[in-house]
């Protein structure tokens, strides 16, 4: 009997309901039932039926087992500022965290890795300039949290559906370099008709500068040689986004 309760530990009652002793052994495993709330809130609830803190507790729970992570959630929270923070920050920095090895950073990042790809996914599917809310998630996802400036271009078909997402450039803070000639010859190799220009702002406003204006004057200009089109210039910072086109800029 004992290796035969070694070879099969989670026996099953005869409805297939896991035995008694199966229960005590995971109850073992969170004696207060902290955990078995939390997955039973996450199940029937709606999308606010946990905390930001809870959710990372709650895939911290799946790396870390026998151990209280609500502190260390806690923790990764106040350290990284939100959970876009938390789940785009970089490997490095997260297993810097004690307590924090290789496998609970691959479940923290894998939730970020995830959000990019069915954002992207949703700008691919449909017109951008008719999916204007889902571009901006997608650009939120990948460039508000970042602490250094990132420059894209989008380049666009004649249906204004995305045919390259090209990251031009990704610099210190405060730094980045915008190569017209670049950007233009990029757009002819392509067969772009229009573009959308992007990027961020590190400081937290998306508010343009004059250097921003300047530059999206020059590009614009450059374009319209050539018979492309630039829809807008979209900048990303912490406290929200900017549209160059919405505010007359272009």
């Amino acid at each position: 009997m004992t290796n035969q309760n070694r070879l099969f530990p989670e026996r099953l009652a005869a409805d297939g309901s896991k035995t008694d002793q199966n229960r005590l052994r995971e109850a073992g495993h969170d004696p207060s039932g902290h955990r078995a709330r939390l997955r039973q809130r996450l199940l029937v609830g709606n999308g606010d039926a946990l905390a930001d803190h809870e959710i990372i507790e709650y895939l911290l729970m799946t790396a870390i087992p026998r151990q209280d992570v609500k502190p260390l959630a806690r923790l990764l929270l106040k350290r990284f500022g939100s959970l876009s923070g938390v789940f785009n920050a970089d490997p490095r920095a997260l297993t810097g965290i004690p307590g924090i090895k290789e496998t609970a950073a691959a479940a923290l990042k894998i939730v970020g890795v995830s959000a990019l790809r069915l954002a992207r996914s949703a700008v691919r599917e449909k017109p951008v300039l008719s999916s204007w809310q889902a571009l901006i998630d997608y650009l939120h996802i990948d460039m508000a949290h970042l602490n250094h400036e990132r420059v894209r271009v989008l380049y666009l078909d004649t249906q204004n559906r995305l045919i390259v997402d090209d990251v031009l450039s990704d610099g210190t803070l405060d730094e980045s370099a915008i190569y017209t000639r670049e950007i233009i010859r990029k757009a002819m190799d392509i067969g772009a008709a229009s573009m959308i220009l992007v990027h961020n702002h590190p400081s937290g406003s998306p508010q343009p500068s004059r250097a921003d204006i300047q530059v999206t004057q020059k590009i614009i200009e450059a374009a319209r040689l050539l018979n492309i089109s630039v829809h807008d210039h979209v900048i990303i910072g912490r406290e929200g986004h900017v549209s160059m086109k919405a505010k007359g800029l272009i």
